[in-house]
């Protein structure tokens, strides 16, 4: 443990020094406010015993640049050295930002128990404080665990329904396009009914994972939309490109080679619905672009599946 001591008296800083040494605590010295400050700079003590009358800056500004010195959630215990004993010397060292005063002539035994009691106060607030980093990091996890799907490891409903108004309000605010696609796994109940649904669940998760390593940006969101279902929603991109990350799932899951014997292709494929617009201002909101990628799937699933619909939206209110 260190502790600064500011102290203009060559014996008064002996003493104390002294005092510290015997309980096991290293002294820092300083002999004027100017050089105390530049020494808690420098060492970052544990406590700092401060003289109040000092040279120049007195010792109530000290702890004042002290405090200013500490980043936000550090404390540094600080203990007034002094030989005023009125009351308002008190409160002007405790508004000042020191945690308790010392009379002079300085007891050895009387200073060891201030700084016993500062080291407890520290001991606690540092558990305090791991304690809450703790519940923090708890909370975040919690946060991320509420935004997924159980089954493929994706976003879930309630994490799609926040992107994409989050996305809609920015793409509305910045006068950008915004894309959305939806896919279906195609014939996926005759799936469930011939391999049972365990197999559908290991099916719905390699699926996802397939879906994901396609979409490569970080702005983009892969959530499982409801069942067999999943969504991409894409900011500030076009039909075009929106079109060509379609296809690009398309093939990934073809290259799957999933069996699937109830299915013309003999294997697992999807269906995909994608719609682009630039969200205007004004009434409606995000369920605009829902229901236009929802025609485009119709139109994917009605044309044979295995293949993209699209559809290209004019600027809505929204």
């Amino acid at each position: 443990m260190k502790a600064l001591v500011i102290e203009d008296s060559q014996t008064g800083l002996a003493v104390v020094s002294q005092h510290l040494e015997r309980m096991g605590i290293l002294p820092i010295a300083a002999t004027d406010g100017e050089s105390g400050v530049a020494a808690f700079r420098q060492h970052n003590p544990d406590i700092v015993l401060l003289d109040v009358v000092l040279p120049g800056m007195d010792g109530y500004e000290v702890a004042r640049r002290i405090r200013a010195i500490e980043q936000s959630g550090e404390w540094t215990p600080i203990i007034f050295l002094t030989a005023r004993t009125a009351d308002t010397d008190l409160v002007q060292g405790i508004t000042a930002g020191g945690d308790d005063y010392l009379f002079k002539p300085i007891s050895e035994v009387v200073l060891a128990a201030k700084v016993r009691a500062m080291q407890r106060i520290l001991q606690m607030r540092y558990s305090l404080v791991v304690l809450t980093r703790k519940l923090d990091a708890a909370n975040q996890e919690l946060t991320r665990l509420t935004s997924l799907d159980g089954l493929t490891g994706l976003s879930n409903r309630r994490h799609f329904d926040e992107t994409m108004l989050r996305e809609w309000r920015r793409a509305a605010r910045y006068k950008r396009p915004l894309s959305l696609v939806l896919v279906d796994v195609d014939h996926f109940k005759q799936y469930n009914d011939t391999y049972g649904h365990l197999a559908g669940d290991e099916c719905l998760k390699t699926v996802a994972s397939a879906l994901q390593a396609v979409s490569r940006r970080p702005s983009d969101l892969v959530a499982r939309y409801g069942g067999e279902e999943f969504a991409l929603v894409l900011p500030e991109t076009d039909l075009s490109g929106a079109r060509s990350v379609a296809e690009g799932l398309c093939d990934a899951i073809r290259a799957l080679q999933l069996p699937h014997a109830a299915a013309a292709s003999g294997h697992v494929t999807i269906s995909v619905g994608v719609a682009s617009l630039m969200p205007g201002s004004g009434a409606g909101g995000p369920q605009n672009l829902i229901a236009e990628a929802d025609l485009a799937l119709y139109a994917a699933k009605s044309g044979g599946r295995d293949r993209v619909g699209f559809r290209q939206v004019e600027t809505v209110a929204g």
